[in-house]
């Protein structure tokens, strides 16, 4: 029975998710070895093993083409993607759940549409009116746009990390003396660490990700992020794999070494509410 039932599991568990390890990293432990590999550049021939090793590809990379420049502008815009929307998705997300609003579900089912609306479609109005605005080749402009458009999602999500807190517990605080404003800051903001954290996660990477923005709104080449970065190494005659690969890694670390730091709030984030109280 108990050799039944571990074959079972190794069937309907186990085995799906070695083939979908497979499928995800594959893709990157390639991207790796063709990174490290010396004779990669030309075909972008996918090889086992790296050898030899080589370390020049992110030598040229980062002191050659100022790749380091462009991981530093994406830095910046994600962090300040974060600094803007994360305090407004709180303040919105309270609002929506402990106040009574007119009107207030039809202002969610707005926020939900937003997600449906290409944003291809709003690259030349926002062009317009940012280069009335002066913003235009500026990093002030994409925190501004990628916070305007992480901003939907954040707010829905803080709203169900704040719904899975007890008001009682700001009850009680304003019974004891406390402004509502107190409640929020003494309360609530603690017990929705995980909650933010969650939410910060995703508007980082929202942001660090974002490529449509930053190739039509900028021109600076030192202004460049990460992605626009790395689509100037596919030339229309030529593409350099192994520096693109190289690019990729790069990348794609800050993203991997943020969750593996915050993997624990970021489950404890999606599951506030999940218990009975």
């Amino acid at each position: 029975m108990n050799l039944t039932r571990l074959l079972d599991r190794a069937g309907l568990i186990y085995l799906p998710l070695a083939l979908y390890g497979l499928f995800t990293l594959v893709p990157f432990y390639s991207m790796v070895v063709l990174s490290l590999h010396s004779g990669g550049s030309a075909t972008g021939a996918f090889t086992f093993l790296p050898f030899p090793i080589t370390w020049a590809h992110f030598d040229a990379l980062i002191n050659g083409a100022g790749f380091g420049t462009y991981v530093r502008n994406s830095f910046v815009v994600a962090l300040g993607t974060v600094a803007c929307a994360v305090p407004i998705a709180i303040l919105t997300g309270y609002g929506l759940c402990r106040y009574r609003l007119r009107g207030r579900h039809v202002f969610m089912l707005v926020l939900l549409t937003t997600q449906f609306v290409p944003a291809a479609m709003l690259i030349i109005p926002l062009f317009i009116i940012f280069k009335q605005l002066g913003l235009l080749d500026t990093l002030l402009g994409l925190v501004l746009v990628n916070s305007t458009f992480e901003l939907p999602l954040t707010a829905i999500l803080m709203r169900g990390f704040i719904s899975g807190i007890p008001f009682e517990l700001e009850e009680a605080a304003m019974v004891d003396g406390c402004t509502r404003f107190q409640s929020v800051v003494r309360i609530v903001l603690p017990l929705l660490r995980p909650g933010i954290v969650a939410v910060a996660s995703f508007a980082f990477v929202g942001a660090w990700n974002n490529f449509l923005f930053a190739l039509f709104l900028i021109n600076n080449q030192d202004l460049y992020t990460v992605p626009v970065g790395l689509s100037y190494f596919l030339g229309e005659y030529n593409v350099d794999y192994a520096a693109l690969a190289a690019g990729g890694v790069i990348a794609v670390l800050p993203v991997v070494l943020i969750f593996a730091l915050i993997q624990r709030y970021l489950v404890g984030g999606l599951s506030v509410g999940a218990v009975k109280g």
